[in-house]
Protein backbone atom coordinates (compact mmCIF):
# COMPACT_ATOMS: atom_id res chain seq x y z
CA UNK A 1 0.00 0.00 0.00
CA UNK A 2 1.33 3.29 -0.85
CA UNK A 3 1.62 5.98 1.93
CA UNK A 4 -0.49 8.60 -0.23
CA UNK A 5 -3.76 5.76 0.77
CA UNK A 6 -2.54 5.09 4.47
CA UNK A 7 -2.73 8.78 4.68
CA UNK A 8 -5.99 9.10 2.90
CA UNK A 9 -7.56 6.44 5.30
CA UNK A 10 -6.12 7.79 8.15
CA UNK A 11 -8.22 11.25 7.66
CA UNK A 12 -11.14 9.35 6.03
CA UNK A 13 -10.96 7.60 9.76
CA UNK A 14 -10.78 10.50 11.51
CA UNK A 15 -13.53 12.68 9.30
CA UNK A 16 -15.48 9.63 10.23
CA UNK A 17 -15.00 9.27 13.64
CA UNK A 18 -15.71 13.43 14.18
CA UNK A 19 -19.11 13.19 12.47
CA UNK A 20 -20.20 10.33 14.38
CA UNK A 21 -18.84 12.12 17.71
CA UNK A 22 -21.03 15.64 16.54
CA UNK A 23 -23.93 13.27 15.16
CA UNK A 24 -23.92 11.90 18.88
CA UNK A 25 -23.80 15.41 20.14
CA UNK A 26 -26.34 16.59 17.74
CA UNK A 27 -28.85 13.37 18.86
CA UNK A 28 -28.36 14.22 22.23
CA UNK A 29 -29.46 17.74 22.52
CA UNK A 30 -32.59 16.63 20.34
CA UNK A 31 -33.27 13.97 22.96
CA UNK A 32 -33.42 16.44 25.83
CA UNK A 33 -34.95 18.88 24.05
CA UNK A 34 -37.82 16.80 23.22
CA UNK A 35 -37.74 15.39 27.41
CA UNK A 36 -38.38 19.09 27.93
CA UNK A 37 -41.01 19.94 25.58
CA UNK A 38 -42.82 16.63 26.51
CA UNK A 39 -42.54 17.64 30.23
CA UNK A 40 -43.92 21.05 29.24
CA UNK A 41 -47.31 19.15 28.19
CA UNK A 42 -47.65 17.47 30.77
CA UNK A 43 -48.15 20.73 32.94
CA UNK A 44 -50.14 21.66 30.22
CA UNK A 45 -52.24 19.15 30.35
CA UNK A 46 -52.98 20.32 34.17
CA UNK A 47 -53.18 23.62 33.39
CA UNK A 48 -55.76 23.05 31.01
CA UNK A 49 -57.66 21.36 33.86
CA UNK A 50 -57.30 24.00 35.83
CA UNK A 51 -58.54 26.12 33.57
CA UNK A 52 -61.75 24.07 32.61
CA UNK A 53 -62.44 24.17 36.87
CA UNK A 54 -62.05 28.10 36.96
CA UNK A 55 -65.37 28.64 35.43
CA UNK A 56 -67.31 25.96 36.90
CA UNK A 57 -66.15 27.69 40.55
CA UNK A 58 -66.90 31.01 39.54
CA UNK A 59 -70.71 29.84 38.33
CA UNK A 60 -71.02 28.24 41.74
CA UNK A 61 -69.95 31.05 43.35
CA UNK A 62 -71.97 33.35 41.37
CA UNK A 63 -75.41 32.59 43.21
CA UNK A 64 -73.81 33.72 46.53
CA UNK A 65 -71.47 36.38 45.81
CA UNK A 66 -73.87 38.83 43.96
CA UNK A 67 -71.89 41.87 45.60
CA UNK A 68 -68.42 40.52 44.24
CA UNK A 69 -68.82 40.30 40.51
CA UNK A 70 -65.86 42.55 40.27
CA UNK A 71 -63.85 39.80 41.79
CA UNK A 72 -65.56 36.98 39.93
CA UNK A 73 -65.04 39.07 36.65
CA UNK A 74 -61.06 39.22 37.85
CA UNK A 75 -60.70 35.60 38.27
CA UNK A 76 -62.57 34.96 34.65
CA UNK A 77 -60.15 37.64 33.18
CA UNK A 78 -57.11 36.59 34.66
CA UNK A 79 -58.09 32.64 33.73
CA UNK A 80 -58.62 33.83 30.04
CA UNK A 81 -55.03 35.38 30.21
CA UNK A 82 -53.51 32.53 31.31
CA UNK A 83 -55.26 30.20 29.13
CA UNK A 84 -53.68 32.87 26.11
CA UNK A 85 -50.78 32.38 27.44
CA UNK A 86 -50.45 28.60 27.88
CA UNK A 87 -51.49 28.17 24.19
CA UNK A 88 -48.74 30.27 22.89
CA UNK A 89 -46.21 28.38 25.39
CA UNK A 90 -47.75 25.22 24.41
CA UNK A 91 -47.07 26.34 20.39
CA UNK A 92 -43.36 26.30 21.71
CA UNK A 93 -41.94 25.75 24.92
CA UNK A 94 -38.50 26.37 23.87
CA UNK A 95 -39.22 30.08 23.63
CA UNK A 96 -38.08 31.87 26.47
CA UNK A 97 -40.31 35.23 25.90
CA UNK A 98 -43.60 32.63 26.02
CA UNK A 99 -42.31 30.74 29.64
CA UNK A 100 -42.19 34.43 30.88
CA UNK A 101 -45.65 35.55 29.85
CA UNK A 102 -47.19 32.28 30.96
CA UNK A 103 -45.56 32.35 34.47
CA UNK A 104 -46.45 36.04 34.51
CA UNK A 105 -50.41 35.22 33.82
CA UNK A 106 -50.02 32.29 35.74
CA UNK A 107 -49.14 34.17 38.65
CA UNK A 108 -51.94 36.75 38.10
CA UNK A 109 -54.13 33.86 37.89
CA UNK A 110 -52.36 32.77 41.49
CA UNK A 111 -53.49 35.94 42.75
CA UNK A 112 -57.05 36.45 41.77
CA UNK A 113 -57.96 32.74 43.01
CA UNK A 114 -56.55 33.62 46.36
CA UNK A 115 -58.61 36.98 46.33
CA UNK A 116 -61.81 34.70 44.93
CA UNK A 117 -60.83 32.40 48.22
CA UNK A 118 -60.90 34.89 50.65
CA UNK A 119 -63.74 36.52 49.80
CA UNK A 120 -65.50 33.62 49.68
CA UNK A 121 -64.86 32.59 53.53
CA UNK A 122 -67.15 35.88 54.40
CA UNK A 123 -70.16 33.34 52.56
CA UNK A 124 -70.79 29.92 54.83
CA UNK A 125 -73.82 28.87 52.70
CA UNK A 126 -71.01 28.98 49.60
CA UNK A 127 -68.90 27.36 51.58
CA UNK A 128 -71.22 24.64 52.72
CA UNK A 129 -72.08 24.09 49.26
CA UNK A 130 -71.55 20.70 47.76
CA UNK A 131 -70.53 21.58 44.13
CA UNK A 132 -68.48 24.45 45.62
CA UNK A 133 -66.53 21.78 47.74
CA UNK A 134 -66.13 19.25 45.17
CA UNK A 135 -64.56 21.63 43.01
CA UNK A 136 -62.36 23.32 45.60
CA UNK A 137 -60.88 19.84 46.03
CA UNK A 138 -60.34 19.33 42.03
CA UNK A 139 -58.85 22.70 42.08
CA UNK A 140 -56.61 21.73 45.05
CA UNK A 141 -55.71 18.46 43.73
CA UNK A 142 -54.91 19.85 40.23
CA UNK A 143 -52.73 22.42 41.75
CA UNK A 144 -50.89 19.78 43.20
CA UNK A 145 -50.59 17.76 39.81
CA UNK A 146 -49.09 21.25 38.28
CA UNK A 147 -46.52 21.78 40.83
CA UNK A 148 -45.41 17.88 40.38
CA UNK A 149 -45.54 18.56 36.59
CA UNK A 150 -43.23 21.89 36.88
CA UNK A 151 -40.97 20.34 38.79
CA UNK A 152 -40.55 17.78 36.60
CA UNK A 153 -40.15 20.31 33.73
CA UNK A 154 -37.56 22.12 35.72
CA UNK A 155 -35.34 19.33 36.23
CA UNK A 156 -35.79 18.23 32.54
CA UNK A 157 -34.82 21.97 31.83
CA UNK A 158 -31.86 21.84 34.07
CA UNK A 159 -30.20 18.69 32.36
CA UNK A 160 -31.14 19.90 29.01
CA UNK A 161 -29.44 23.63 29.43
CA UNK A 162 -26.61 21.40 31.03
CA UNK A 163 -25.62 19.49 28.16
CA UNK A 164 -25.93 22.32 25.96
CA UNK A 165 -23.75 24.41 28.43
CA UNK A 166 -20.87 21.85 28.60
CA UNK A 167 -17.71 21.58 26.36
CA UNK A 168 -17.66 20.31 23.61
CA UNK A 169 -21.57 20.27 23.32
CA UNK A 170 -21.66 24.13 23.62
CA UNK A 171 -19.41 24.75 20.60
CA UNK A 172 -21.88 22.67 18.34
CA UNK A 173 -25.58 23.65 20.22
CA UNK A 174 -25.62 27.18 18.55
CA UNK A 175 -24.41 25.85 15.35
CA UNK A 176 -27.41 23.76 15.73
CA UNK A 177 -29.69 26.13 16.81
CA UNK A 178 -30.17 24.43 20.42
CA UNK A 179 -30.71 27.83 22.29
CA UNK A 180 -31.10 27.59 26.15
CA UNK A 181 -34.69 26.83 27.27
CA UNK A 182 -36.61 29.30 30.23
CA UNK A 183 -36.88 27.02 33.83
CA UNK A 184 -41.22 27.42 34.92
CA UNK A 185 -40.98 29.79 38.05
CA UNK A 186 -42.08 32.28 40.30
CA UNK A 187 -40.17 35.27 40.34
CA UNK A 188 -42.20 37.32 43.18
CA UNK A 189 -41.63 34.84 46.79
CA UNK A 190 -45.19 36.13 48.29
CA UNK A 191 -46.95 33.78 44.54
CA UNK A 192 -44.83 31.23 45.32
CA UNK A 193 -47.57 29.70 47.09
CA UNK A 194 -50.36 27.99 45.72
CA UNK A 195 -53.78 29.51 46.06
CA UNK A 196 -55.87 28.42 49.30
CA UNK A 197 -58.83 26.53 48.13
CA UNK A 198 -59.92 24.42 51.04
CA UNK A 199 -63.24 25.48 53.00
CA UNK A 200 -62.53 23.10 55.82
Amino acid sequence: MSPVLIVLGVLLLVVVVLALWIAGIYNKLVELRNRFKNAFAQIDVQLKRRYDLIPNLVEVAKGYMKHESGTLEAVIKARNIAYGASQTAAANPADANAMKGLMSAESGLGGALSRLMVVSEQYPDLKANQNMMQLTEELTSTENKVSFARQAYNDVVMAYNTARETFPNVIFAGMFGFLPAELFKIDDPTERNAPKVSFN
